[in-house]
């Protein structure tokens, strides 16, 4: 099976050190457009049209609507909506729900009425190219074109990856490994998952190894109170990210000791919001807002180290408010930490 992406190679010193003399303060535009006006979305990041869904979970009722439904649809794959009559509806997850890799496309739409919960106990929802269990389906999982999983119109609560035995660790409500992932109109909330170590995050989502190396898209969703030793909402290792109208706030990473972690420490604490590890990426923020979101390491709002230094940041249009850490920030960018190829590109908008 193949390897996790490697670790950190930077000792924390050396982090330390360049955060203090990186010269990004004028860089920071600080222009009218701290208002947050919408951007325009590309077509690889709006939502599936499901007008004719493959598989629909229940039956009119919100009883019909169950896990083992949820679970059983996912399986099957294809576009997936929910008939759960009409009020809103939060079906508790007994089990998490397992793409099988053999499927092109899931698409999971929930019309703006359904929540999935883990209930604290479970991860909700698990895709992994490169688990065998889940079947595998060529010989270089960790680049693949499918599946494409669409999460859109849906909401995720108290999913909890802690203990789950699978590759990196991280991601509590959603795990992602290979294929494609994008998120649209989508809440996720109170949601956590290991609360200490390095290199592990993502209280609501976790990503890795996105084909061709292309972004995973979060688009008009939100982001509160997830809770993870790095990443607090998001967080990945070698994956960019586009990320646009999107709220992030109230997001915290818990670790403690960074990374690697400082002896007699449990590693950990990067990345209030956002935790991007890796070499060649990109994170690219566009009409979003980062507010009070905290790290008891480096990032209050962002965290992102390319280790060779190649990987690029852009944040236009959006406001970062209250994003604290105890440990370490890039001189001149409040709420956030980057080693790149160049100081972050940010355009009309707010770092305060």
């Amino acid at each position: 099976m193949p390897s996790h992406p490697s670790a950190r190679v930077a000792s924390l010193f050396s982090l330390l050190l360049v955060a203090c003399v990186t010269p990004a303060a004028a860089s920071v535009a600080r222009g009218p457009a701290a208002g947050l006006r919408a951007v325009p979305v590309p077509a690889a990041g709006r939502a599936v049209d499901t007008a004719h869904p493959n598989r629909v979970v229940g039956s009119g009722t919100a009883a019909s609507c169950t896990s083992a439904a949820v679970v059983a649809a996912v399986r099957a794959g294809g576009i997936i909506r929910f008939s759960c009559g009409p009020d809103p509806v939060t079906i508790v997850m007994s089990q998490t729900a397992k793409v099988m890799n053999a499927s092109p496309e899931v698409v999971l739409d929930g019309g703006g009425m359904v929540t999935l919960s883990g209930d604290g106990r479970h991860r909700i929802l698990y895709m992994d190219t490169c688990d065998p269990a889940q079947v595998w389906t060529t010989s270089h999982c960790q680049d693949q074109s499918a599946p494409r999983l669409v999460i859109q119109n849906l909401a995720f609560t108290e999913g909890n990856s802690a203990g789950e035995d699978f590759d990196g660790g991280g991601g509590g409500a959603i795990f992602d490994r290979g294929g494609r992932l994008r998120i649209v109109n989508s809440t996720f909330t109170a949601n956590r998952c290991e609360p200490e170590g390095p290199d592990l995050g993502g209280g609501a989502v976790r990503a890795l190894s996105q084909y061709d190396d292309l972004p995973v898209y979060v688009v008009n969703s939100r982001f509160s109170a997830n809770v993870c030793s790095n990443g607090g909402a998001l967080s990945s290792i070698g994956v960019s990210w586009t990320v646009l109208n999107s709220r992030f706030v109230d997001n915290h990473a818990i670790g403690h000791g960074a990374n690697p972690a400082q002896s007699g420490t449990p590693g950990g604490g990067s990345g209030g919001a956002i935790y991007n590890d890796g070499d060649q990426m990109t994170l690219s923020i566009a009409g979003s807002l980062f507010k009070d979101n905290d790290a008891n390491e480096g990032g209050g709002a962002v965290f992102f180290v390319s280790d060779d230094r190649t990987g690029t940041m852009a944040i236009a249009d959006s406001t970062l408010s209250h994003n604290p850490n105890a440990g370490f920030q890039t001189a001149g960018l409040p709420g956030i930490f980057f080693l790149g190829a160049a100081s972050p590109a940010i355009t009309g908008s707010r770092l305060r």
